[in-house]
């Protein structure tokens, strides 16, 4: 079949250039996007059940943009003045670079890696006498604390923020060639919306591998799979897809 719409799961690019604008042009597609889940805080009340006493640590992990959020938010919520002399280590520069909203980065000591734990886990053994703070979500990756558990970093985790289904009921009578999907949420955020979701023709896409899992254990057809080593990212994979369906076409 070919695709001439498209649902992007995730907040519509900032800016004009982006990918999918260019696919869009290209191919003449009409792409749409609309994010399935969205970011929740916890109350305070709700944090301090953890029993995580923020004044015991003298180093945060960041690895989203969220976490630097909710860090903030629930500091301020409980009262707790973040210290001049707390030490930040985020998953990549853009992390760093964000915490520039909350303090005066050039006065606070801070270390990024490259994109993710691993990258800055050479960094964090440098300074492993420091009492980690993990802020998290409820959806965290277990690779993050099994990659400081396997090195022995004393760190204490704090959920400050939950993932949730999003309201997409004004979508039930509109339909899509193609639904683009980035976690497991998306997927779980899709059926609880819509329970009695039928795939039949329409094609899904998933990014990453816990997303294509999420798609084949809810009996649903991955047609779409990124990244791969002939694309590394989404867009290259919708228009490697569309390629080949135009191929079929001409046969």
């Amino acid at each position: 079949m070919s695709i001439k719409t498209i649902l992007v799961s995730q907040p519509k690019p900032e800016g004009e250039k982006s990918p999918y604008f260019e696919l869009a042009e290209k191919y003449k597609l009409t792409i749409d996007f609309r994010p399935f889940i969205h970011v929740e805080g916890l109350s305070a009340q709700e944090f301090r059940l953890q029993r995580v006493n923020l004044q015991e640590h003298t180093a945060v992990i960041l690895t989203s943009k969220n976490a630097v959020d909710h860090f903030f938010r629930i500091a301020e919520e409980c009262r707790y003045p973040v210290p001049d002399d707390l030490k930040y280590f985020c998953v990549s520069e853009a992390i760093a670079l964000y915490l520039q909203k909350y303090v005066t980065y050039r006065k606070r000591k801070i270390f990024f890696g490259k994109q993710n734990i691993e990258d800055l886990m050479d960094t964090i053994k440098r300074h492993k006498n420091e009492k980690f703070l993990l802020p998290c979500a409820d959806l965290l990756r277990d690779k993050i604390p099994e990659t400081l558990e396997q090195y022995k970093i004393n760190f204490s985790k704090a959920m400050l923020f939950r993932t949730v289904a999003s309201d997409l009921s004004d979508l039930k009578n509109v339909y899509y060639d193609l639904l683009v999907f980035f976690s497991p949420g998306g997927i779980e955020s899709l059926l609880k919306n819509f329970p009695d979701f039928k795939q039949n023709t329409t094609l899904i896409a998933a990014f990453g591998p816990t997303t294509a899992q999420s798609v084949i254990k809810n009996n649903l057809r991955l047609d779409v799979h990124a990244p791969q080593p002939n694309a590394p990212s989404m867009t290259a994979a919708i228009e490697n897809f569309i390629k080949e369906q135009l191929k079929k076409k001409k046969k």
